[in-house]
């Protein structure tokens, strides 16, 4: 195999075998490979962008997609407006705060993380944006929403989301944990029901991992297959016009039951991981 490490592939596959071992991440990458190749598809049927570098002279404005409002347009469309007819050569691209279904947090308690809150507009008003300038977005990749399709069918024990959260013992020694804000680190769960071969379903009590809110429910990174998804989703968000990625809460992405669980090294490899995702991705459409 070609090991030099400036191939984005090589990378990939290195962080892949860090985080969940050689033969898991064999089956793993021909998955994440396949969803790289489909955005590279739909980026070859799109119009071609100047990726020129950020620099010293460039100012992005950050803001919520409500900010401006008119009672006749939904507000991403008040916002294109207000950016062309008052800031058009004053900045070069634009923050968008999160703008996605949300049931919390000021955005940041995503219930829908491919879609626009249709109160805010939809995915063609943010292309409008980001036709005059840089598009930056909010990737929320720690936690969603407990309103969220995922952590309902977590609840119902349906697969593959029934693995998708973090479950822990709440008399587990948790005490060296990192912590942001000074609310539970645990949220129970109970009255669901989860189902059991050859059983009837059973009500079970289990606790999960909730670092900022019960609202906002930790992601369960060392399962790949939310890799996958979550790998989706920034995909997704490059596809529609963002250059700029900010990557919300990432510190805490990992969990190990007695470590702090912030800045641990399976938190950088996934950073690692993403951008040689779309260094690779880059390169492709370019």
């Amino acid at each position: 195999m070609n090991h030099d490490m400036s191939d984005p592939n090589i990378r990939i596959v290195r962080w892949l075998s860090l985080l969940y071992g050689d033969e898991t991440a064999a089956q793993v990458w021909p998955a994440l490979a396949g969803r790289m190749d489909e955005f590279r598809l739909q980026r070859s049927q799109r119009p071609a962008r100047s990726q020129a570098p950020l620099t010293e002279r460039d100012a992005i404005l950050i803001t919520y997609a409500d900010q401006f409002r008119e009672s006749d347009r939904p507000p991403l469309q008040t916002l294109a407006a207000f950016l062309a007819d008052h800031l058009a050569g004053a900045i070069s691209g634009v923050h968008l705060l999160p703008c996605f279904p949300s049931s919390s947090d000021d955005g940041f308690s995503v219930v829908d993380y491919r879609q626009i809150a249709p109160e805010l507009g939809d995915w063609d008003d943010v292309t409008a944006i980001g036709e005059r300038g840089r598009l930056m977005f909010d990737f929320v990749a720690n936690h969603i929403s407990q309103h969220s399709a995922w952590f309902q069918a977590y609840r119902r024990g349906e697969a593959p989301y029934r693995d998708f959260f973090i479950e822990a013992d709440p008399a587990a020694d948790l005490s060296q944990v990192v912590r942001p804000r000074a609310l539970p680190l645990l949220t129970p769960v109970t009255g669901e029901t989860r189902p059991q071969p050859a059983l009837a379903p059973a009500v079970v009590a289990r606790h999960v991992w909730t670092t900022f809110s019960a609202d906002q429910i930790d992601l369960n990174y060392a399962n790949p297959q939310v890799l996958l998804e979550m790998t989706d989703v920034l995909l997704h968000y490059v596809a529609h016009g963002a250059e700029i990625i900010r990557l919300d809460a990432i510190a805490y992405l990992w969990k190990t039951i007695g470590a702090p669980c912030i800045h641990l090294p399976q938190t950088h490899a996934v950073v690692k991981l993403w951008r040689a995702v779309l260094m690779r991705s880059r390169r492709a459409s370019c």
